[in-house]
């Protein structure tokens, strides 16, 4: 049985004809396609062996009106898509922030007893859980809590 999927795929891309891309892999164009055809070349920074010398990641090509339905730049995210992004490693922030340098992170694992001189949550049956944390403008880091602007706008980033 056929499933549905939907996948979030962290890549870079450059818009390549049909024609460039056959001449950048060294391939010769076969006679039924169209050489001038519109679309990006797509690298893959999340996973794939790399198939190209000058490559980090996997290499292909897609056609322009493909590839503009699968993806969004890195600067117009929506909510879940910045959580897709901080579950990949990165670091998130909207730019209706006001704050310089803000931006938020997924907290794997941390060294945190409230407990301290008593029975530990391991002891009682407690599991710590991944959170998420904010990079704030005074340089400190705390934990995050999403406002319901934060969870519906359309300006989260992917930052450095």
């Amino acid at each position: 049985m056929n499933a549905t999927h939907i996948g979030v795929k962290l890549i870079n891309a450059a818009p390549m004809t049909r024609a460039e891309y056959n001449a950048y892999r060294g391939w010769t164009l076969p006679a039924d396609e169209n050489g001038n055809d519109a679309g990006f070349l797509v690298e893959y920074l999340d996973g794939g062996k790399a198939n190209m010398p000058d490559r980090a990641g996997y290499v292909s090509w897609s056609p322009a009106d493909v590839f503009q339905r699968a993806y969004r730049p890195c600067t117009s995210m929506t909510f879940g898509l910045a959580i897709e992004a901080l579950r990949m490693g990165q670091r998130v922030a909207r730019s209706g922030w006001n704050g310089k340098g803000m931006w938020l992170g997924l907290v794997q694992g941390y060294e945190y007893n409230p407990d301290e001189g008593r029975a530990t949550v391991f002891a009682l049956g407690c599991q710590k859980l991944p959170w998420i944390g904010m990079k704030t403008a005074d340089s400190c880091f705390v934990p995050w809590l999403a406002s319901q602007t934060d969870m519906l706008a359309e300006d989260w980033a992917v930052v450095d």
